[in-house]
């Protein structure tokens, strides 16, 4: 490799050892996250409340998860269903003891079997709302008499941490663009354009604007992904490219397209209109970070371990590329097929 590569030549194949060993989950991956299911109460006299449950479903099956009230909390309706494209969708209205939630639980048996979150959201006659989100490790929900004000602020930030985290294919992309570039100064112009690409796109689409469909989406996401195995490659032979020297600008032009995947992570919440603006600041402040981070642990790692002297045949400095490039590859072929089976 190039001297003037920024990563030296054996911290490439210790890298990859380890992502190798996530190909086998990678492989299996969607494009995003499983869509969380989603609680509304509605507070619509004292005492009494419209409950709003919706549960998406996976190939035409519903999740796999109940609702389940305290005793001291009765039906004054029974559970009405509609199916929808992707989701299925309960209503019943309830009455709560002694005119309030505040103390009583919700539990939703079955979710701990299960990846998926629950996000709650309270609306009281006071118009107060609260927002929360509910882990499979933990599948129930106790209502606080006062949530806080940061409570619906830190379920956002955690959301989107999550989805780009979970999001192998975007952060695939991420490391695919710290193979090529040489310097840290040039890191932080890629990072910078690249989040202020999909920061745009987020926005856009999150707010209705713009919509690109998911299968066409996801295809051209694992595009830009196989896009970068080549460029790697060229850095090995120490050629150069309009990538290599201007990869800002790729990152920004790619950005665009990512930035509608991250949009999909906010929009499966299925917000209220109101709600948007503030859950799109918080949720895209949420991806900065879990971005960061990973750019972060790989810089860490870098200066862990630049003090090892390990020789590898110089072969093995190939692997970034194999990764980078046959991941996209596959991506690319698998949802190229999903995307015309889905037109057939």
């Amino acid at each position: 490799m190039s001297k003037r590569t920024m990563f030296p030549s054996w911290f490439l194949s210790v890298l990859l050892g380890a992502a190798l060993a996530l190909v086998s989950l990678v492989s299996h991956a969607g494009a995003h996250e499983i869509r969380p299911a989603h609680l509304q109460i509605d507070q619509s006299s004292p005492g009494r409340y419209t409950v709003t449950w919706r549960t998406p479903t996976l190939s035409g099956m519903r999740l796999p998860v109940a609702l389940r009230f305290s005793e001291a909390v009765r039906n004054v309706t029974e559970p009405a269903e509609r199916n929808l494209p992707d989701s299925i969708v309960e209503t019943r209205i309830i009455e709560a003891p002694d005119g309030g939630l505040s103390g009583e639980r919700i539990e939703f048996v079955g979710l701990q079997a299960t990846i998926t979150d629950v996000l709650v959201r309270v609306r009281l006659l006071d118009g107060t709302t609260s927002t929360t989100m509910v882990k499979p490790s933990q599948p129930w929900i106790e209502f606080a008499a006062n949530p806080g004000p940061f409570a619906a602020a830190r379920v956002y930030f955690a959301s989107g941490v999550q989805h780009i985290l979970m999001g192998l294919d975007h952060l695939l992309f991420v490391l695919g663009l710290l193979f090529i570039v040489r310097s840290r100064w040039m890191l932080f112009k890629t990072i910078t354009a690249f989040t202020v690409a999909h920061s745009i796109t987020l926005a856009v689409a999150t707010l209705g604007k713009v919509e690109i469909p998911a299968l066409p989406l996801n295809a051209m996401i694992a595009l830009s992904i196989l896009f970068l195995g080549p460029e790697i490659v060229r850095v090995w032979r120490g050629q150069t490219s309009f990538t290599i020297r201007h990869p800002w600008i790729v990152a920004f032009v790619f950005g665009l397209l990512h930035g509608f995947g991250f949009a999909s992570g906010l929009t499966a919440l299925g917000l209220p209109q109101g709600d948007i603006p503030f859950a799109l600041l918080m949720f895209n402040l949420g991806v900065e970070a879990g971005q960061l981070a990973f750019v972060g642990l790989f810089l860490l790692l870098i200066a862990a371990l630049k003090s090892i002297e390990i020789r590898l045949p110089r072969g093995m400095e190939l692997v970034p590329a194999y990764l980078v490039g046959g991941l996209g590859a596959f991506w690319t072929i698998d949802r190229v097929a999903a995307m015309f089976g889905g037109l057939a």
